[in-house]
């Protein structure tokens, strides 16, 4: 079978959600599929770090880079000399116009500017509502990153549940795992705690993040519900919070952020929350060990990649009751109304102050942890290409 894939969101340089997602199903799906031929679709050169090409694995570039979606890709899919027989989204939408004859696939992460409109800028909130609606009606098949998602696009689309698959998306497996210094809470291996300690020390120090400190991970927008996590900050003597995300520059961005960066400073607490900007994965592992706990105050999340990673560290996890977020945490984590400041304060107090409960969660998150990864992301998706 020939599967043409949108390498868009894949092949940018600081990856986050949707195009840490879009990478990653490459990768697996390179190193999983030798029976399929597949060409992965680009506006501009493969960076470096994607799979390298080879027989049944190829690069194209495709113009204009302007509208690439709606414009380059039917292009491509109505006078390539060999057409594909699949073509395949990762990352929420589909060409408008495409050949009846090729299967087309989508990838649906969330709904969450039908919920929230008002968190949205206008441009992409009518990108997200009208071409969301026109590529989850075309498709032949949706996946999608929870159960919660697929049950929220059954009912916001009335989509017959047989079309839609659920496949969870993982953490890089190699990057994000148990630091020494924390292993050796649970087992005695001295030497390697010193080494690993020392690197938790060192990013702690360039990113001035003091040694008590909760993490944030993801974009700066709205829906993530920082300005009420930082008035709960507030409140909490000797706490600092650590914001990693970004909200201009390369790859995915935040937006209408503007008050979350001013907030700090309207409180006077601008030395307590430290924003990084976008961290590259080998030091925001070493950020989130060094940590009292993650935490994911948001009021709407398909999945919560972050969450998965912090349990792959053995680092205890604080989120919001709503959404996907208790169906990828299950007993693992700390859960909180995220319109109470009241019991996000009361969690947040309960994890900084109890060394044994946050040891319990940390070994519950490992465990949980297992459940997700990439290579049985793409098994999953390799399984709805071969079914059409």
């Amino acid at each position: 079978m020939k599967i043409a894939i949108d390498g868009y969101e894949a092949n940018v340089k600081q990856r986050l959600g949707s195009s840490q997602v879009a990478f990653e199903l490459l990768k697996n799906l390179e190193q999983i599929d030798r029976v399929n031929e597949y060409t992965i679709l680009l506006p501009s050169p493969p960076l470096e770090d994607l799979p390298e090409a080879r027989t049944g694995f190829k690069y194209k570039v495709l113009k204009p880079k302007r509208l690439w979606t709606q414009i380059a890709l039917p292009l491509y899919l109505y006078t390539s000399k060999t057409k594909p027989d699949l073509f395949f989204s990762p990352t929420h939408y589909l060409p408008r116009f495409a050949p009846s004859k090729v299967k087309k696939v989508v990838t649906i992460f969330d709904l969450s500017f039908l919920h929230f409109p008002e968190m949205f800028i206008k441009d992409d909130l009518w990108k997200l509502r009208n071409w969301t609606k026109l590529s989850i009606k075309t498709a032949d098949r949706i996946i999608t990153i929870s159960n919660f998602s697929k049950q929220d696009i059954i009912e916001q689309y009335g989509i017959d549940e047989s079309k839609i698959t659920v496949a969870y998306p993982g953490y890089d497996e190699d990057k994000f795992k148990v630091q020494s210094s924390r292993l050796a809470r649970f087992a005695k291996r001295a030497s390697r705690a010193k080494r690993a300690k020392f690197k938790v020390e060192e990013a702690k120090r360039k990113y001035k993040s003091g040694d008590n400190y909760i993490i944030y991970i993801g974009t700066l927008q709205p829906r993530k519900n920082l300005l009420r996590l930082i008035n709960v900050v507030a409140k909490i003597e000797g706490l600092n919070l650590v914001v990693v995300g970004k909200s201009s520059g390369e790859g995915r961005e935040g937006w209408m952020y503007k008050d979350i960066l001013e907030q700090p400073k309207l409180l006077g607490i601008e030395d307590r929350v430290i924003f990084t900007g976008f961290v590259e994965v080998e030091e925001l592992q070493l950020l989130l060990s060094g940590s009292l706990a993650l935490i994911q105050p948001s009021l709407w999340e398909g999945f919560g990649i972050p969450v998965v990673e912090a349990m792959a560290c053995g680092v205890s996890v604080l989120a919001s009751d709503v959404s996907s977020l208790p169906e990828v945490i299950g007993e693992a984590g700390l859960l909180f109304d995220p319109y109470s400041e009241d019991q996000m304060e009361q969690a947040i107090r309960l994890i900084a102050n109890d060394k044994k409960l946050r040891l319990r969660l940390a070994k519950l998150g490992t465990k949980q942890a297992e459940k997700f990864s990439y290579e049985k992301m793409a098994r999953t998706v390799l399984k709805v290409f071969e079914a059409l």
